[in-house]
């Protein structure tokens, strides 16, 4: 197969924890083409077909220079067999409109993972209130008054915005509601913007776990991301520690559940975050942590990545 990778550029990757590094690894190993561009360089003219300027790459085994171009050209997106969005967050304009032509390239005859209208619909913090029988109490609203009633409820509580990422802008309010106002003022802009508030789940000392779900079917090993120096975030970019694990019986009952809805809507690959036994947000943009599970567990998750993948381009064709 020919894969298009749309990413971040490729100078920025940390190839040594990198999923998408991995995923083309894998793909090259098996002697597929692993072409790459950035979602500023796709493009479309009335009369035409979506196109981007791609760089044909072969990976070089070294952790420096880790990559050759072997061509830069500009090709039809359709010309692909696959073609995989893997732009990180945060989910801006400019991702939304990316969506927006890959959604024509799809016209145009192109396969794309995760499916951009998808990509859409699955907003990662919102996209938990269609499954309410796996998540905590949760509130999502503008309205100061309403967080302060949530918070006189459930007394230790989570909130964050509805764009961030690597936990950025997480804040927990404890029973004495210290600085409660204040946080919500910052979070929600005076009102301006939505935010999500979340009753508190000690659970979190045992790790945010980053469950995956291939195709439906949830990879049997998680990565549980554990809060280290009193932080409250287990977010690895937020200095947690990644300890991968098996599957506990709750873990796989919302993979289970949750896989095949979500793989019938074209997401071939989907993190969940589970705290305990609660579902706390769905990734569908970039999820990660293919490398640092594979390497403590032996599990080759890549390997189970490009399988579905190369399925799914085969019942595509047919």
């Amino acid at each position: 197969m020919h894969i298009l990778f749309v990413a971040d550029p490729l100078e920025s990757f940390a190839i040594y924890k990198d999923t998408t590094f991995s995923m083309m690894r894998e793909a090259q190993r098996r002697g597929h083409t692993v072409a790459a561009c950035e979602p500023r360089h796709i493009v479309w003219q009335r009369g035409g077909v979506v196109q981007a300027l791609v760089r044909s790459i072969r990976l070089s085994g070294e952790a420096k220079d880790w990559f050759a171009v072997t061509s830069t050209e500009t090709l039809a997106l359709h010309s692909f067999d696959a073609i995989l969005m893997r732009k990180d967050p945060p989910f801006d304009s400019e991702f939304f409109y990316a969506t927006h032509l890959l959604e024509q390239a799809e016209r145009e005859g192109a396969r794309v993972f995760n499916s951009p209208r998808a990509l859409r619909d699955h907003p990662e913090k919102l996209a938990i209130m269609e499954f309410p029988q796996h998540i905590g109490p949760t509130l999502v609203t503008r309205d100061p008054q309403a967080v302060r009633a949530f918070h006189a409820e459930h007394r230790d509580i989570i909130l964050k915005p509805l764009d961030g990422m690597g936990g950025t802008g997480i804040f927990r309010v404890r029973d004495d509601g210290l600085n409660l106002g204040a946080i919500t003022e910052t979070l929600n802009a005076n009102g301006a913007q939505t935010i999500m508030v979340q009753k508190f789940l000690p659970a979190i000392a045992l790790g945010d776990k980053r469950v995956l779900v291939i195709g439906g079917k949830p990879v049997p090993f998680c990565l549980a991301r554990i809060p280290q120096g009193g932080e409250v975030r287990g977010n690895l970019a937020a200095g947690g520690k990644g300890v991968a694990q098996p599957l506990s019986d709750a873990d796989r009952a919302i993979a289970e559940s949750l896989g095949p809805v979500l793989a019938a809507r074209g997401l071939l690959l989907v993190g969940l975050d589970v705290i305990g036994d609660s579902l706390t947000e769905i990734n569908v943009t970039s999820p990660t942590c293919f490398q640092e599970i594979t390497e403590q567990t032996g599990f080759d998750v890549p390997a189970m990545f490009i399988d579905e993948l190369e399925t799914a381009c085969a019942i595509r064709r047919v």
